[in-house]
């Protein structure tokens, strides 16, 4: 699907300086850290559109992200502060969220008991038991007696993780605070478009060949293109650096260990036009107990619209996959959970206008990287710069804000810092 805004970009220069692959949110939060250094960049995205894995589009004159949505840890995120001073409209997300047990609300009592399952196990997972730099498997960290409600704790950390959490570090495991989240009234796609607005962007350029030798950058395309720079600031996803492209020389071995050993993290979503749903209340999650099939993640009522996102985990998703069943089976099989949870009369006015499929794009290959337990060195090691010509950035770099757009945004901003600075010494 298209963009819902597509920003107004400028011609590259002739002679950059500093060449940037990927317009998602480390390649637009690097290219615009450059610019206000006086540093001349030229950005290459092999897609026809930038912003990366944010994406908002326009289904009945309503904003819907079919990409990232959320913008996690208020208070650390750039993309926060920087959508406040610029009029952004930003909308805090709800803490309270909905309980079903089976196909009723919960109890008052039923509620507290899913608060205080989730809090525990969070305190366990992001302290407490969790030590700084520990990189054991995070399901070792879940706390027993969580009694009927441990399974769907377990499912919804997985599903925030990217993978079940036996195959994610602790070291990374994200904090389930939501109290310092928020929405955008227009999509979170659109803002980080806006924010490419005047940037210099070549779209539909993948870049296939690097040459990093001579202390210069050397880089060819698809279409034969070729271009020139003194440094390079690669941001592809972790998934796609894994296959190219190809460098010369070969990048030393400790640098394709650390990109090779990250995992890929599946976290989609189908978009729903429910209005007969039986939740209300804007942007609030629910929490749905004690049926063979639940939503891995539903969020309800988006920005007070009949729409809602189903969130699919890995396990679903890989499951769908394995039965051939494309984007209409996911649709059959979104629709055949809700019939089954709230009766086949709630669901005769649903339909399901969009399905997010990260997992089989070329240039995404996954919704972020995730660190495996054992994995958790990898992200420090790809902050050092490679021959003093290439930087890594992305959200797989992000220690606080990994997984998230504002975590890439960040570090496409630190990784511009150390180029500015080491082009403004002549060291490179």
């Amino acid at each position: 699907m298209q963009p819902a805004y597509r920003p107004r970009l400028t011609p590259l220069p002739e002679a950059p300086e500093v060449l940037i692959i990927g317009a998602g949110a480390a390649g637009i939060g690097a290219a615009r850290t450059l610019q206000a250094r006086g540093v001349s960049v030229a950005v290459l995205e092999a897609r026809d559109r930038v912003g990366g894995r944010a994406l908002t589009v326009a289904l009945r004159g309503h904003a819907l992200d079919l990409g990232a949505h959320w913008l996690h840890a208020g208070p650390i995120n750039p993309l926060v502060a920087l959508g406040r001073a610029r009029g952004e409209r930003l909308r805090r997300a709800p803490q309270e969220s909905h309980v079903w047990v089976g196909r009723r609300p919960g109890r008052a009592d039923e509620v507290r008991a899913n608060a205080r399952a989730f809090a525990r196990a969070d305190r366990a997972m992001t302290g407490g038991a969790a030590q700084p730099g520990d990189d054991r498997p995070a399901a070792r960290a879940l706390p027993p007696g969580l009694g009927p409600w441990g399974s769907r704790v377990a499912q919804v950390h997985g599903l925030v993780s990217g993978r079940p959490l036996e195959q994610v570090s602790l070291n990374d495991f994200p904090s389930m605070e939501y109290s310092d989240n928020f929405f955008l009234a227009d999509g979170y796609g659109n803002y980080l478009a806006r924010l490419a607005d005047g940037l210099p962007v070549a779209l539909a350029q993948a870049v296939t060949r690097i040459d990093w030798s001579g202390g210069r950058v050397r880089l060819g395309t698809a279409d034969g293109t070729s271009y020139r720079a003194r440094a390079l600031i690669v941001t592809i996803p972790m998934m796609v650096l894994r296959d190219g492209p190809a460098f010369t020389p070969p990048l030393p071995n400790a640098v394709r260990a650390a990109i090779d050993g990250f995992t890929t993290g599946i976290y989609e979503h189908a978009v729903l036009h429910w209005p007969s749903s039986p939740f209300r209340g804007r942007d609030r999650l629910a929490a749905i107990h004690g049926r063979r099939r639940t939503p891995p993640g539903l969020l309800t009522r988006i920005d007070g619209t009949p729409f809602h996102y189903y969130e699919l985990d890995l396990r679903e998703a890989a499951a769908l996959d394995a039965a051939g069943s494309g984007v209409d089976g996911v649709r059959r099989h979104v629709r055949a959970v809700l019939a089954d949870l709230f009766g086949h009369h709630r669901v005769r006015d649903l339909s399901i206008p969009a399905v997010s499929t990260w997992r089989h794009d070329p240039w995404s290959r996954g919704s972020w990287a995730v660190v495996p337990p054992g994995h958790a060195p990898a992200r420090q090691r790809l902050h050092e710069p490679v021959g003093g010509t290439v930087w890594f950035a992305g959200e797989a770099l992000s220690r606080e804000q990994w997984g998230t757009v504002g975590g890439a945004f960040a570090e496409g901003a630190r990784a511009a810092v150390a180029v500015a600075t080491r082009i403004r010494s002549g060291t490179a």
